[in-house]
């Protein structure tokens, strides 16, 4: 796990420099967990296709402004990737994206190896939020499943934004340290 978090560390800092070659190399490191967060915002393959785009010319623009601080990497581009997909899917008529073609959604599908680890991710997730306290864990599942924005959330939950922001920051905290142990 470390060696992919330095790989993707490296080519964040070459591309910074103006490196086609690393950020050709982190488009194909990256893109498809990226493409599968705006899939998951916008629920649209056509529009999730066009977001991708625009997320890549966001992180050649901003490869500088990133910091490796032991975190990893994938973090810092699923930021960005879920941040524009909110923002598209706010910009679409109602809020909601939909698909225009069944096939759309048969080639999104994936194979039986690919659901048995999927449901096995799924699970292990569901135990480590299952550890969390019941309206942390739901406001983490809004956020980052729903695409529910903070302002949102601090809403429904009636707390302040800087303490929806803590909750969220200090659950992503437990989540990840569950799922590494």
């Amino acid at each position: 796990m470390t060696e992919a978090r330095d790989r993707i560390e490296a080519l964040i800092a070459r591309t910074a420099l103006g490196d086609r070659a690393a950020f050709a190399a982190l488009y194909d490191a990256t893109s498809a967990k990226l493409f599968g967060i705006v899939l998951r915002v916008l629920s649209d393959r056509a529009a999730a296709e066009d977001a991708l785009q625009d997320i890549y010319i966001k992180i050649w623009h901003n490869a500088a402004r990133y910091q490796a601080n032991g975190l990893s990497p994938i973090t810092w581009l699923a930021a960005i990737a879920r941040n524009t997909a909110i923002d598209r899917l706010r910009r679409t008529k109602g809020g909601h994206a939909t698909l225009e073609t069944a096939d759309e959604v048969a080639d999104a599908a994936p194979g039986p190896e690919a659901q048995a680890i999927a449901a096995s991710e799924r699970a292990r997730l569901a135990d480590c939020l299952g550890t969390l306290e019941p309206d942390r864990a739901e406001a983490v599942r809004r956020a980052y499943l729903d695409g529910d924005s903070y302002a949102d959330l601090a809403d429904r939950y009636g707390v302040p934004l800087n303490t929806m922001r803590s909750w969220l920051r200090r659950s992503l905290i437990r989540l990840k340290e569950c799922l590494t142990a």
